[in-house]
């Protein structure tokens, strides 16, 4: 009886333990400098669409508060899409698209879930990529 209660209990914590795959990257992530929140959902045809859920305060400047700051563009950053167009690849998401409200510009990106839960997400100009690394919040 022993061996079996053993048996139960380690496949028990291997499954509690068990890392999401580089496609698992739906749910909601704080950005590498940890003053917004992603939130990443079906885009309604399978595909992952990143949408800014939260700002932090702190970080919004010019009398603005996160329901009024806007980005380079003057378009509201509080529910603004800024990640879309993946495909999916056998490592990862590829082939989408990554806008920074900052600078008002746009990348294609490429995302993928790392062993540990975070989400890997790149930005690139041709050949040359930022990575940052975005925890799960929550």
């Amino acid at each position: 009886m022993k061996p079996v209660i053993f048996s139960l209990f380690a496949i028990t914590l291997a499954a509690g333990h068990a890392s999401a795959g580089p496609l698992d990257v739906f749910g909601t992530f704080a950005t590498e400098e940890e003053n917004s929140h992603v939130e990443i959902a079906d885009c309604g045809d399978g595909t992952p669409c990143g949408t800014i859920v939260w700002i932090d305060p702190a970080s919004v400047t010019d009398g603005k508060t996160p329901d009024t700051a806007t980005d380079a563009d003057g378009k509201k950053i509080l529910g603004l899409t800024m990640l879309q167009g993946f495909e999916k690849k056998a490592k990862g998401w590829a082939g989408g698209t990554i806008y920074n409200p900052k600078e008002g510009k746009t990348y294609s990106s490429r995302m993928k879930r790392l062993d540990d839960g975070v989400l890997e997400v790149k930005g690139c100009i041709a050949m040359l990529c930022k990575t940052q690394n975005w925890k799960p919040v929550g």
